[in-house]
């Protein structure tokens, strides 16, 4: 709501700058003062106008940008809406100003033409950034808010600009795991042109995550995978399957056909001197590692119960 008092301000001034352009220009005011080799009249009538100009495309804004705000509750089209309000408006407002300042109108937008075109082949990188950005913006590989990978680049997007994306780091060199490492990324948008983009968060917030574990070719198989599953069950419960319904509803509006458990399952590899028991579970995102950690603790602790139906390989210690 300030924001859009601000706009109105702000064209109600570009209105009286205009009259007061039109006062001083039709009066014939400060004709008679000099500056240089001409009157100062023209300079400040042009001063009038072009200030004019950048207080009715700021004033202009503001009230747009107020009023989609207003209407929008998505705070990921939000952010998008601006950055397209700031590109026009800016774009209007240079070639007001240019245009003032010439005179010229029609000379101005053929020399940004002329000028557009040979920024094109010097600012190559820049330009496809900017068309990365417009990419982002139609496309919506991801948002703020939403986790992803670009390329190498792990993290929580924070700002989508114009040129670039800016990511609070997860993982990276820093820290061995799935946790913020408190660096803060700038990742060109050119990059999403050219590789792949991955989304934990694009479709609903949980992933799929697996948690391994290795034991003797003596162990109770059976005993050791209900183990797991009722410490996952127990760990996870009711959240894991409420995030398997929706993780249905969206495999239903694809031509997908995979069978989704409602619960935790665990799948048996069989290696050179152990098996390996891998506990399958459903969690949000950000939440996996957290959950790892809950399940090794639990699952171990279980087993160490069970000495005589759940045995290690030989190279480890219990």
């Amino acid at each position: 709501m300030v924001r859009r008092s601000v706009g109105y301000v702000s064209l109600a001034a570009a209105a009286a700058l205009v009259v007061a352009a039109s006062v001083v220009n039709s009066n014939g005011l400060f004709a008679d003062i000099a500056v240089g080799d001409g009157s100062v009249q023209p300079q400040l009538v042009r001063g009038l106008v072009t200030t004019a100009v950048l207080a009715a495309t700021v004033g202009a804004y503001l009230i747009v940008e107020s009023v989609l705000a207003a209407r929008i509750s998505n705070k990921r089209r939000i952010h998008d809406a601006r950055n397209v309000l700031r590109l026009v408006f800016g774009a209007i407002a240079l070639t007001g100003v240019a245009g003032v300042l010439t005179e010229q109108w029609l000379g101005v937008l053929l020399s940004l033409g002329v000028v557009g075109f040979a920024v094109t082949f010097a600012l190559q990188q820049p330009l496809l950034s900017l068309i990365g950005w417009f990419y982002i913006a139609l496309k919506r590989p991801y948002g703020v808010g939403d986790r992803v990978e670009i390329a190498t680049i792990r993290g929580d997007v924070i700002e989508v600009g114009f040129l670039t994306t800016t990511l609070w780091e997860v993982g990276g060199r820093l820290v061995t795991s799935g946790q913020p490492s408190g660096r803060v990324v700038t990742v060109p948008n050119a990059e999403v042109l050219s590789s792949q983009v991955v989304n934990d968060t694009a479709l609903f917030e949980f992933v799929w995550s697996e948690v391994a574990v290795q034991v003797a070719y003596e162990t109770d198989l059976e005993f050791a995978r209900e183990t797991m599953i009722e410490e996952a069950t127990e760990v996870l419960g009711e959240e894991m399957r409420r995030g398997v319904q929706t993780y249905r509803s969206h495999l239903d509006r694809t031509a997908v056909d995979l069978d989704v458990r409602e619960g935790p399952t665990v799948n048996v590899v069989q290696q050179e001197s152990w098996v390996e028991l891998r506990l399958r579970f459903l969690a949000r995102s950000r939440q996996v590692t957290r959950n790892r950690n809950a399940l090794y603790e639990r699952i171990l602790a279980r087993f160490n119960e069970e000495p005589d139906r759940v045995k290690f390989p030989v190279s480890r210690n219990r």
